[in-house]
């Protein structure tokens, strides 16, 4: 089978991939290179120029790059055709490849067949999505190094553990008669223990990988007119939200990114919490607080020349035992609200001097959010992070089947009951890298690919 692909967008350049063992019989019948060669005779990685024809009409100056198999993506046959950015000749040239015999690609199929050809485990395969998705420079080098295979040599170690074991449990089963050594129980209960340990340390790497990949959801709450949106356009360095001297000019939330130490924030500017003067702010106000009870962390920004009102006192219980940094806004003006304020310190120790209409405090913030995440400390030359759910349902999975895998063995099972579970584990691990995997889980997984990947 073959494919193709139109990249939709006007630019100055559009690509068109093929790929399948009757790639390169197509490109011949629609591809004219200034310099004739047989297919045998041109060597992968290199390009050529020329044009696209129709019936002999010339419909495109082109280059096209070569790649044999089975040194390609795929592993088969494929080309690329890089032609002007246009839609009308983009999708001309699609046109033309799928009348002489290709077929439009499924999304992520070029990847799925790296996979079903055996390239990339699925692991791998994942991280490519994560790459083209990446929010920051953080999770695309996260993403980078599992696409590299960091993460499935892991996972390869810790099942060589288990199997290097498991074999002896195997001659056990199978040759009891032979005088072989007896695989001892704590023999296994000492693989056990050190499997268990590094799953342990790649489940928990799921916190920061979730962090990474997600970012941290940060809810910006306050009264109205406390400054809510100057801080979020202060933050993003421009005017994303309308800033007025009126209350409740927010009435719905705005959501925007912005990157600290190379983790996304996720930052999310609520309405102003007070007693709502019509039903559309009251649905506001309610969302606000919604959004700051799931909240990874909370903003909270208080005018720092009004004393507290019941309203801010609400605010303050709203973010008690949650992650939050507290603002004491409007610091040009005349502050009577102090950081040393009891009544805030209960709330949260992280409080915030800052005029956001200024751009004071802005790196105060940034700095201690860094410190609140421990951001600096997530070392990815050094460490493995799992930044994907299913990974890390499967690991947590594996862990539980080990403890059943102990309790066997603690109960005095039979191995072959015990070489049960360990093939559990064993299975767990599988279905990470895609060894035996479903497909039904395989399709749900490249479904959520890009055309032309």
């Amino acid at each position: 089978m073959h494919q193709s692909l139109r990249l939709l967008g006007i630019g100055g350049i559009g690509i068109i991939r093929m790929s399948g063992k009757d790639t390169f019989s197509i490109l011949e019948k629609i591809f004219r290179p200034k310099v004739k060669q047989n297919i045998e005779n041109i060597k992968g990685y290199t390009i050529k120029y020329g044009n696209i024809v129709e019936n002999e009409e010339i419909i495109d100056e082109v280059l096209v790059s070569y790649f044999k198999a089975p040194k390609s993506y795929t592993t088969e046959n494929m080309c690329e055709i890089n032609s002007h950015g246009g839609n009308v000749i983009v999708r001309k040239i699609l046109e033309i490849c799928l009348k002489n015999g290709a077929e439009l690609a499924e999304p992520g199929e070029f990847t799925k067949r790296a996979f079903l050809n055996g390239r990339i485990d699925l692991l791998q395969a994942e991280s490519v999505i994560d790459v083209i998705n990446a929010k920051s420079e953080r999770e695309a080098k996260t993403g980078i190094k599992q696409l590299e295979g960091v993460l499935s040599k892991q996972i390869a170690e810790i099942k060589q553990n288990i199997l290097d074991v498991m074999v002896n449990i195997e001659v056990a089963i199978d040759y009891p008669e032979y005088d072989v050594d007896d695989v001892t129980n704590q023999q296994i209960i000492n693989m056990l223990e050190e499997v268990e340990n590094k799953l342990l340390k790649l489940e928990k790497s799921f916190d920061n990988g979730k962090m990474i990949k997600e970012g941290i959801k940060t809810a910006i709450i306050g009264k109205p007119n406390a400054g809510k949106s100057s801080l979020l356009n202060a933050i993003l360095k421009e005017d994303r939200a309308i800033v007025t001297e009126y209350e409740g000019t927010t009435r719905d939330t705005i959501e925007e990114f912005v990157t600290i130490n190379g983790i996304p924030l996720k930052l999310i500017d609520t309405a102003g919490i007070r007693q709502a003067k019509d039903e559309v702010e009251k649905i506001g106000i309610k969302k606000s607080k919604e959004i700051a009870k799931e909240a990874d962390l909370i903003i909270a920004i208080f005018d720092s020349t009004k004393e507290l009102t019941e309203e801010d006192k609400e605010i303050l219980e709203l973010i008690k035992d949650k992650k939050a940094i507290i603002l004491l806004n409007k610091i040009d003006l005349q502050s009577v609200l102090k950081e040393d304020d009891a009544r805030l310190k209960e709330a949260s120790i992280h409080i915030i001097k800052m005029s956001a209409l200024n751009y004071i405090g802005i790196e105060e913030l940034y700095d201690e959010i860094t410190q609140l995440f421990q951001l600096n400390e997530i070392n990815l030359d050094n460490e493995i992070v799992i930044t994907n759910i299913r990974h890390k349902n499967l690991i947590a999975k594996a862990i539980e089947n080990v403890k059943k895998t102990k309790e066997t063995i603690l109960e005095k099972m039979p191995l072959d009951i015990v070489a049960i579970f360990i093939k559990d584990i064993l299975e767990d691990l599988g279905n990470i890298t895609g060894e035996v995997v479903s497909e039904d889980i395989i399709n749900e997984i490249f479904a959520k690919f890009c055309l032309g990947k």
